[in-house]
């Protein structure tokens, strides 16, 4: 709530609102906080699909980026964002999908965001696998686009490459990496998981490796001590006959 005066109205920034999504847009922007959560959650607040709100006057200056990034606190559950309490993003991310032909144009939208002052605003579109992303900076006082020559291109807050990258299941995602060729992706949860299971999974199968190494090492031990023994035995009952 924001308080205009006191001969003007309370004004209400609503937190949700009914919006069509397709089943791919929220996988995308799902996948796209899950490993924006995992990375950068100990520095960041990280929001997905919330309203973010730039004028306290109001409440339809607003967007609700499938993503975004705000350095300067930890990670925190909240409603909706207004700039004016929390600061803008400095990084949003924007899946485009068929659920957005009823909404705002791209042009508009591009507008908002100059308005909301975002540093770095990221656009991914699935569907237009030849140029699928594109990203503005914030310069003076003006979105920017970048001229990308390569299909990645660097982020300049998140310490990595923002990238197309195919699934399992051959659907184009939008992924954070360490690195340019998408060798080191910042990982989902799942991905962390699966990487820990594997890893557990590895030390399991040194651990039985070394096991039976030291078993057969211990068998040939045994054995060479018997073979030992059986020849002391001997010579000693050789001795005894000569004697």
């Amino acid at each position: 709530m924001a308080m205009m005066g006191p001969d003007q109205p309370t004004l209400h920034f609503p937190v949700s609102a009914e919006v069509p999504e397709t089943t791919l847009h929220f996988e995308l922007r799902t996948l796209i906080y899950d490993f924006l959560v995992l990375a950068f959650a100990e520095v960041a607040i990280i929001g997905c699909d919330q309203f973010v709100y730039w004028d306290p006057t109001d409440p339809g200056a607003c967007l609700a980026p499938d993503a975004f990034v705000r350095f300067g606190a930890k990670d925190a559950h909240f409603d909706s964002w207004k700039v004016w309490e929390r600061g803008a993003p400095q990084v949003a991310v924007e899946v485009i999908s068929k659920s957005d032909s009823s909404q705002l144009s791209w042009a508009e939208k591009l507008e908002r965001y100059r308005r909301l002052g975002v540093s770095e605003l990221v656009r991914f579109d699935p569907e237009t696998p030849e140029h699928p992303l594109r990203i503005w900076d914030f310069v003076g006082d003006d979105l920017i686009e970048r001229c990308l020559l390569e299909p990645c291109a660097q982020s300049r807050h998140l310490a990595g490459f923002w990238l197309p990258v195919e699934d399992p299941s051959g659907d184009l995602t939008l992924r954070l990496s360490r690195d340019e060729h998408g060798l080191q992706l910042f990982p989902t949860r799942a991905e962390q998981s699966a990487a820990r299971a594997e890893q557990s999974a590895a030390r399991a199968e040194q651990s039985a490796a070394h096991a039976e190494q030291a078993e057969q090492a211990l068998r040939v031990k045994t054995e060479a001590l018997a073979a030992a023994e059986l020849r002391l035995a001997e010579l000693e009952a050789e001795l005894r006959r000569r004697s």
